[in-house]
Formats: C-alpha cells, structure tokens, sequence
C-alpha cells in the first residue's frame, strides 16, 4: 500500500491520460536509495490498463555493455522494426548485434529506436518503464534521452527512474522528485511491520534517522532485537551502513551453497535463470539450495531472477571474496554461449581472470572492435582497459590503453580520455605510439577549442609521423590545415611543411590531392594552387569516393570549391557532403554540412531555400547536444536585411570566437557585418568591420577574397577612400584573374568599376552583368544591376538607372533581401519611377514547426524523411500534416506542393 503519494500518484495519473488521449510524455523520477520510486513505478504498471508495458531496470554489472539495457527494452518489439526506414533498421539491427553493417551514429539509433516506440503504440498506448536508470550502459542513457526529448504525438510515455546522487546528463526532461515520507506515514508504515511493544523514543529515532524513506523504515525496524525495540537502547551506525548490515546479516546466515548460489545470480547480470542454474549445476547446488534465500526475503528465481532491491546484489558481492566472485565468473563464461552471445562471455572471462592472461584479452579486444561497430565507443573503451590491465607485454598493453583512449574520446568523454593517455605515456612506448598518442591529445585540444593551439600540436605530430607513417602523417597535415584555418594562424607553416613531407605513394586518392592543392596555394601562391585544386576536386566529385573520406574532408573540399570561385563545384559539393550526412546517418557532422550548404544556397540567391536548411541544422545541434554553428543563420540574416537579428548574432559570434581564439569565425562575422551594412548604404560602418579584417585577415583564409575584399572595394569606394579601395582591389585581383572563371571575373569586372572612370566604368558594369548571367550567384548579379543603376543615375542617364533598378528590385525581392531591395527601391523612386509593391500573404495561421514542415512537403519529402530530418517520429509528422491541411483547407500532398508559399530545399 502506498501511503501519502497522491500528489506523486497524480503526476503519473496525468501521464497516463495524455497517452490515452494519443499524446506522448516523458519524465524523470528522481529520489533516494530506498525512497518509493519502484513502489511509485509499480502502482503506475499497475494502473495503465489497456496499453502496453516494457519495463527495464538498470544493472551496475551491465554498465560495459554497450546498448544492453535498450536491447533489453526493444527485444519484445523487435518485429515491428521491419516497418521502419532502411537506414534507421540497419542501424539498430547493428546495435544490437542481430545484424552486420557499418558502425550506426547513435543519433541514428535513437531516431531508429523513436520510430520502433511510435510503430508499436499505433496498436495501443506505449509506456516504457526503465528504472535504476543510472546503471544503464552509457549508449543506451544517451539513446533513450534522445527518444525522450522528441517525443511528440506518438502514445508513449517513457519513464527514467533514477537514484540520487546521479552523473546522467537528463536535462530538459520534466522531472518528479519523491522525497520520504511525512512523520504521520512513516509511523503508519512502520505500525504496520510492528510484532510487539516498542518504546516511543526508538520510533521517533527511527522516523527521524529514516527521513522518511521506507526502505530505511523497514530495514532499521527489521535489524533491531526486540529488546532494543522496548528498551529504548537502539544501538548506533549510519543509516546507509545500518541497511547494508541488515542485508549482510540476513545473508551470513543462509547455507553455503545458498550463498554461493545468491554470489552467481548476483554477478550473471541480464536475471537469465537458465544460466544461473547452469552455472549452479557445475558447483553441484540443486533447486532447492534457492530456498532459505527466498524465505528471507532475498531473491525470486522463476523465468527470470529478481532481487528485491539492487542492494541486495550489491551486499551479496561485496560478502564475497575477490577469488569468489572471480569464480563465479569463471563458471558464467562458461555456460554462455561464444556463437550468440561473444560479446558476454568475453565480459565475464574478462572479470573472472585472477591475473594476466593474453587469450583473455585478446578475447576481450575483439569483443570490443564489435561494440565500436554497433556504435559503443564507451563499451568499447571499457573492453579496451580491461584488456590492458590484463595484459602482460608492455608495448601490447600501450597499444590497448592508446585504443581505450581513442575510444573514449569518439564517445565524447575527453576527460577520461586524457587520464588514459596519461596512464599509456607513463608507460616506454616506441616512436609510433608515442606519436599516436600526441596525435590523440592534438585532436582533443581541436574538439574542445578550435582555436588556440590545436594547428601547432598537430603540425608537431604530423612532423614525428613522416618517417612512421607516411599516410597518417599526411592525414595529420590536412588536420592541421583545417584547424589552422579555424584558427585563422598557422597556415603558412603547417603547408610548407606538408610541401616538404613525403608524397602520398602510387594512386592518391581525394584526400592527397586535395592536402597537395591547399598547400600549393598556401606556399607558392594562389596561381600555382588552381590547377591542383581543380584536380583536387574532379576528385571529390568523382562516383568512386569513398564515403568515409566525403564525410571527413567533403567541408574542407567544398570550400576550396569557393575559394577558387567555381560556383557549379561549391553547389554539387556541398549538397553532396549533406547527402552523405543524410544517408549514413553522420548526425554529428551533418550540422556542418547544413551550414555549407546554406552559405552556397545565400549567395545562389535562394534564401527561402536556406531557412529549412538552418531550421534542420538547429535541430541537429539541439538532439545530439553539439554546440551551435551560428555562419550560416548570421549569413542568411545579413542577406536578409533582417538587421536586428542579424547583428544580435554578428555580436554573440564575436564574443565566442574570442574566447576561443577562432580567427576564421571573427572573419566571418566581420564579413557579415560588412555586407549587411552596405546593403543598408552605411558604408562608413561597412568600411570600418571589414578593415578589421581585411588587412590582418590571412589571404591564403578565401574568405580575403570573395568575402570581406568584396564588400571592402564597395565600402572604401562609397565612402570617399579610393586610395583603400585600390588597394582592396588589387588584392583581389590576385585570386580573380588566376580564377578565370565567369564568377571570378564578374566580381573583379563590378568592383573595378566602382574605382573606374565614365567610359571605362560604363564598359566594366556591362561586363560583370553579362559574366555574371551566366553563373548561379544570383546575388552577386543583382548587385551589379544595383551598382549600375546607382552610377547610370548620377550619369543622368534616369531610363537607363530605372531598368536596372527594376531588374535589382525585383531579384532581390523575390531572394528575399530586403535591405538591398529597398536600397534599389529608393534608388527607383529617386530615379522618377514609383515602386510597385509585392506582397503575398503567407499567414495562415500556421505555427513554426507547421511552416517548416509544410516547405518539406511542398519540397516533395515523405513523412519518414522529414521525420529524420526534424528528429521526430513519422506518427508526430503525421499529426501535423492534418493540422496543416486543416488550416490551409485542403486535402492533399499534392495540393501543398503546388502552392507557392513554401519553396523546398
């Protein structure tokens, strides 16, 4: 009976009828040892007739396993994964080791594991049960928070119980705190176990040593002699030792085979009840050797083994001796399968080993090389320093810990990462391990600040590497280059010694090229660079390459695309690495490739195209918790003339870049400021944030070029600096010329115009008009119609200027720049000509997420994908979708996608 939980009782009520009425919950139950939690949970289970129940709990001895406590979640359901998309069943069919395949992203696995809850509650309300939640294995914690933050409208309530204090990362999730009991209850609770007389003062001390918590109530009552109870003389202890004495007596007390029965059940971690009398069968013991466990209140063996509380097992561990629960180990690898369940096995060969032993560990390496392909870099790691400590042979045990470390830091555990590295270089490690392990500490400096001094400690590395290994000293470089280029420092250096390293051998693929091209352009000039970076990038363009190197270098690629002013290349790069992305599902890159392609799409003129695109890149750093990339929205922004908006991110990038010592983010939002303040014609203000980049900003960045050079040439010419404008011009002529291309040209063709005189000027504005018609970079052309129109107009010239501002006002109001559009508007009016206006009135009532997937429908997308997209389940998108149709009054896809109101990607 619970006694004084309504208002916990009414919180869970509540959830209850929300999945009944077809909405989904989440919740976390927070409180003490002993507390009430499982009691809650139980009375909940009780209550939810007419849905279904899974229901987990969390086993500290399962904390190495990766995935195992979700499997154990998802095994009842499996059959409905069938209905779920390619890629998300492949990648939970990995994870769970029941399928081969690449190493799944776990962002993948929970939007799998999402789809799998919302398929099985279309027959009825889900709820999910996982308690102990913090002895979950660290992959599936992270999968089943991710399911719970995107729950939407799909019938499941998932439930996180879990026992304070916690290290789990559930933020977000509403939480119900269970404290003890009021005085009043806790004197009922303990009335009800009462057997005889007890003194007034023993219970008060009781009441009061408990704070209410009933399991403390019971196991104080229960260790107590019936003297102390009347007398009054209750002997001291804490509380938390008081309950394990209590347990530990209770077990002191039972036969020896008993106890080494409760010891195997207590260490076998899934509750299998065929192992656990397996394993029992070769100490001897028999069924009825369960008995005086049962009746003390300890375990239940039936179809699967139950403890009455996790303390339990806990107390039952630490009564025996370490060769004891090695044994009982010993005896558990034995009886367990090697062909469908390795993976256990090694584990328990792994803790039942009473010294080093290489067959052992060689076992467990394997085992984890198969939790690093189902997406378990945390088990992986656990399997790894296990590995080593059984390891005898020094260099061997370094190469294991170096692994544990790499794998720690794929899971994104950097501090536990650095204590291994730390434990390996303690260790004599030859030149190549040394080096690798350096390598490791460059790269976690790059995660954790993509500034600072990442590009020197990888440069040292990758000089260490050359007579080691010539294809990751290589590697290493490209590394280096692409944290340089973050950094904004470094460059020169890092590829003249890239230049001087050995060359790739026989056929260099993408990635060779392309570290050659950069650093060509960055030591022998941007002339020399073009020819092998145009190769470079037939490379990556190219059917065969191979998907791992796309997802790691396809950014890198993608700007070079840019810098050399190829804007066909920069556009099938970029919408390539987003695919990759998509497809593999590679969540933790796909915010970057998000990011790129915005940039592309905003200088391609489509800015209605590019605001789904920062909406899903939104979502992505929101699900998998990645820190936000602001380029791209802050791009959009300024394009957009959306002005406070624009410098309210413009501000917040200059502040973080700061701290982290990031020269390419101060580039960029230098570069943004500049151009949205020439589209406002502040060009004094335009002419001050690019100089303070423009002229320290290293040109080798790109960004120099057809960036911040740009809008510098407009600013110094617009605000009486010719001399500055010159200069600008110049150096941007370096790239343009060498360049070649109709971009390139069409840009150097406007901004020379601006510094030109009558004839020339005239001649020049032509010329970028027509370079530029035949390019994609709509935004660009609708500049140089601006800037046309503006000098035509103070040549008198007014019909002329009233064509091309015509032309510029209505390009830049159907890409959605505003700021420039009504710069062309006045500069119309100016010019004797009123402004037709054009409006469409897009408010139907529709909110952002309905917006956002309407442009996905209209783009032609299914519900699975936008579902994958917008990190929600199919049944969510589905609920929407009527929203939707309701509100516009229509009744099909079809009719969606044939309105004008939401462009798609």
């Amino acid at each position: 009976m619970l006694l004084d939980r309504s208002d916990e009782r009414e919180v869970l009520d509540r959830l209850l009828k929300a999945v009944t009425r077809g909405e989904s919950r989440a919740l976390v139950v927070r409180g003490e040892l002993g507390v009430g939690k499982t009691a809650l949970l139980d009375d909940l289970v009780g209550r939810a007739s007419g849905c279904r129940v899974e229901r987990v709990v969390g086993v500290q001895s399962e904390l190495k396993l990766a995935f195992a406590g979700l499997y154990h979640l998802c095994r009842p359901m499996l059959g409905w994964a069938e209905r779920l998309p390619g890629p998300q069943r492949g990648a939970l069919y990995t994870a769970f080791g029941v399928g081969d395949g690449p190493a799944p992203d776990r962002f993948l696995v929970g939007l799998a594991v999402l789809g799998l809850l919302a398929e099985v509650a279309r027959e009825r309300p889900l709820v999910c049960v996982i308690d102990d939640a913090q002895w979950l294995d660290t992959a599936s914690v992270q999968t089943l928070t991710f399911v719970a933050r995107r729950l939407g409208v799909e019938s499941v309530v998932v439930i996180l119980a879990v026992r304070e204090p916690h290290e789990l990362d559930l933020s977000g999730l509403p939480e119900l705190v269970v404290g003890g009991l009021p005085d009043k209850e806790a004197r009922a609770l303990l009335g009800s176990a009462l057997r005889g007389p007890v003194d007034e003062q023993v219970l008060d001390r009781i009441v009061a040593e408990s704070r209410g918590n009933p399991l403390a109530l019971l196991e104080l009552l229960r260790e107590a002699t019936s003297a102390e109870l009347a007398s009054g003389l209750l002997s001291g202890g804490t509380l938390p030792g008081r309950i394990d004495a209590s347990y530990l007596e209770r077990i002191v007390a039972l036969p020896e085979e008993t106890r080494r029965l409760l010891l195997v059940a207590a260490v076998e971690p899934v509750g299998d009840s065929v192992l656990v009398w397996r394993a029992a069968g070769l100490l001897g013991i028999g069924a009825d050797a369960v008995a005086p466990a049962a009746a003390a209140g300890l375990i239940e063996i039936g179809a699967r083994v139950r403890f009455p509380h996790p303390m339990v097992r806990a107390v039952v561990c630490q009564a025996a001796s370490l060769e004891e629960r090695q044994h009982a180990h010993r005896l558990l690898a034995e009886v367990t399968d090697s062909g469908t369940d390795p993976d256990r096995r090694a584990w328990h060969r792994g803790h039942g080993a009473a010294g080093p032993d290489e067959e052992i560990a060689a076992e467990l390496e394997r085992s984890a090389g198969r939790a690093r392909a189902r997406g378990g870099p945390a088990a992986a790691a656990a399997l790894l320093e296990r590995a080593a400590e059984l390891t005898l042979e020094p260099a061997r045990q370094a190469e294991r810990v170096l692994a544990a470390a790499q794998a720690r830091h794929q899971a994104g555990m950097t501090g536990a990462a650095r204590g291994l590295l730390s434990l390996a270089e303690s260790e004599p490690l030859d030149d190549l391990r040394r080096a690798r392990a350096e390598l490791l500490c460059a790269q976690i400096a790059f995660t954790e600040r993509r500034g600072g001094d990442a590009p020197r400690l990888l440069l040292k590395v990758a000089r260490g590497l050359e007579p080691l290994d010539v294809r990751l000293a290589r590697e290493t470089y490209l590394e280096g280059l692409s944290a340089a280029m973050f950094a904004g420092a470094g460059l020169r250096e890092i590829a003249e010694a890239a230049r001087a390293a050995p060359r790739a051998t026989q056929f260099p693929g993408a990635g060779d090229l392309l570290l050659d091209a950069v650093a060509t352009r960055l030591t022998d000039g941007y002339a020399a660079g073009v020819p092998m970076m145009r190769r470079a990038l037939h490379a990556f363009r190219g059917s065969n390459l191979p998907e791992d190197e796309g997802l790691r270098w396809l950014w890198l690629a993608s700007t070079t695309a840019a810098h050399t002013w190829d804007d066909g290349t920069w556009a099938v790069l970029a919408d390539r690495y987003v695919r990759l992305a998509r497809d593999g599902g590679a969540l933790a890159v796909l915010p970057l490739a998000l990011t790129l392609r915005t940039v592309v799409y905003t200088f391609l003129g489509k800015l209605p195209a590019a605001a789904p695109l920062i909406e899903e890149a939104e979502e992505a750093t929101q699900a998998t918790g990645s820190p936000p990339i602001p380029m791209a929205a802050m791009l959009v922004a300024a394009w957009g003339g959306r002005v406070a908006e624009a410098f309210r991110l413009i501000n917040a990038t200059v502040a973080e870049v700061a701290i982290r010592g990031e020269g390419f983010g101060l580039t960029v939002a230098r570069w943004a400021e500049a151009l949205l303040c020439n589209s406002l014609s502040r060009h004094d203000d335009a002419f001050v944030a690019a100089s303070q980049v423009g002229d320290v900003s290293p040109p080798e960045l790109g960004l120099s070029a057809w960036g911040i050079l740009v809008e510098l040439v407009e600013a110094a010419a617009r605000s009486g600096r010719p001399e500055h404008a010159h200069a600008a011009l110049q150096r941007l002529t370096e790239t343009t010329r060498a360049s070649g291309t109709d971009w390139a040209l069409g840009v150097e063709a406007r901004s020379r115009a601006l510094v030109s005189g009558h004839e020339a000027a005239d001649r020049l504005y032509r010329e970028a008009i027509s370079r530029l018609s035949r390019t994609h970079v709509r935004g660009a052309l609708a500049r140089a119609h601006l800037l046309y129109g503006e000098w035509l107009r103070r040549e008198r010239r007014q019909a002329d200027a009233r064509e091309q501002f015509r032309l510029a006002h209505e390009m830049f109001t159907v890409m959605g720049a505003r700021a420039f559009a009504r710069r062309a508007a006045r500069e119309l009016q100016a010019a004797g000509e009123p402004v037709r206006r054009r409006s469409v009135d897009t408010d139907c009532g529709l909110s952002s997420r309905e917006e956002q997937i309407a442009r996905l429908v209209a783009a032609g997308l299914t519900n699975p994908e936008i579902a994958a997209r917008l990190f929600l389940s199919p049944r969510t998108i589905e609920w929407h979708l009527t929203k939707i149709f309701g509100k516009l009054n229509i009744a099909s896809r079809r009719q969606l996608r044939r309105s004008a109101l939401w462009p798609g990607p």
